[in-house]
């Protein structure tokens, strides 16, 4: 008998990395959650595009604000009921606050903090009783290489590189239930905020000095993805993957 399709969630699916993370995972055979946070008409956009690709995948939306832990509860019990099993979840819903630490503002500090990792760690909690319950269950962080630092960007370094630690803590907690725990740190890609987010000084290092030689494309995420989700993955946990093309830092 073949294996089912495996199932992910992925917060923050109706734009850039995450939107192409959708339709490159239906694509690829995969049944998939997602969420968003304001915009309902891309939400149906990317579904309706990742329904054409794979007429037989089972796909949802739903709107969720990741702050508020009721919601985060409410979502993630109606994903798990309406898709009956979740196997993989993807933490990829951020946003950025530009501004030097000094003028940085209470507000603009808690919202990305509070959106990119206690979100996250809203998310992640709520799916724990589900894996453990089945003993098996793949959690992958989106951070980034803005992790080791970046001026004018506290709060989402700072958040990137909790995400790291909260994925860290996870892996050990939970290994021996058959739960994984991975971090993605990504670079400078195409689309989506990592770049429109990215001063013309930053992206000048990168053209300059990334190894690589350009900006990644964000179909390259879904690859690493699928590789740290998949079943026969179950060794790899507590790893933070680079997939910045060789440049793993920001001025």
């Amino acid at each position: 008998m073949p294996e089912r399709p495996q199932t992910l969630f992925v917060t923050g699916g109706s734009s850039g990395i995450g939107a192409q993370l959708v339709r490159d995972s239906v694509a690829a055979g995969y049944n998939v959650a997602f969420t968003y946070f304001r915009d309902h008409e891309a939400a149906v956009s990317v579904r309706d595009a990742a329904q054409r690709l794979n007429g037989e995948a089972h796909i949802a939306s739903y709107h969720l604000d990741v702050r508020n832990s009721a919601a985060v509860e409410a979502v993630v019990d109606r994903a798990i009921e309406e898709f009956e099993d979740i196997d993989i979840v993807v933490v990829n819903a951020g946003i950025t606050r530009v501004g030097l630490i000094y003028s940085m503002s209470d507000d603009d500090w808690r919202d990305v903090i509070d959106t990119n990792l206690t979100g996250a760690f809203f998310v992640c909690r709520q799916f724990l009783d589900h894996f453990i319950a089945k003993r098996y269950g793949r959690f992958i962080h989106m951070s980034s290489v803005a992790m080791h630092g970046m001026a004018g960007q506290a709060g989402y370094c700072a958040s990137k590189a909790g995400l790291a630690g909260l994925s860290s803590a996870i892996a050990k907690e939970y290994g021996k239930r058959g739960i994984t725990s991975n971090t993605i740190a990504l670079g400078l890609f195409g689309s989506g905020m990592t770049e429109t987010a990215a001063s013309e000084d930053v992206l000048r290092f990168w053209k300059e000095f990334c190894p690589a030689g350009r900006l990644g494309d964000v179909c390259e995420v879904a690859r690493v993805v699928h590789f740290l989700g998949a079943r026969e993955a179950g060794f790899i946990n507590d790893v933070t993957l680079h997939l910045a093309g060789g440049l793993n830092t920001t001025p």
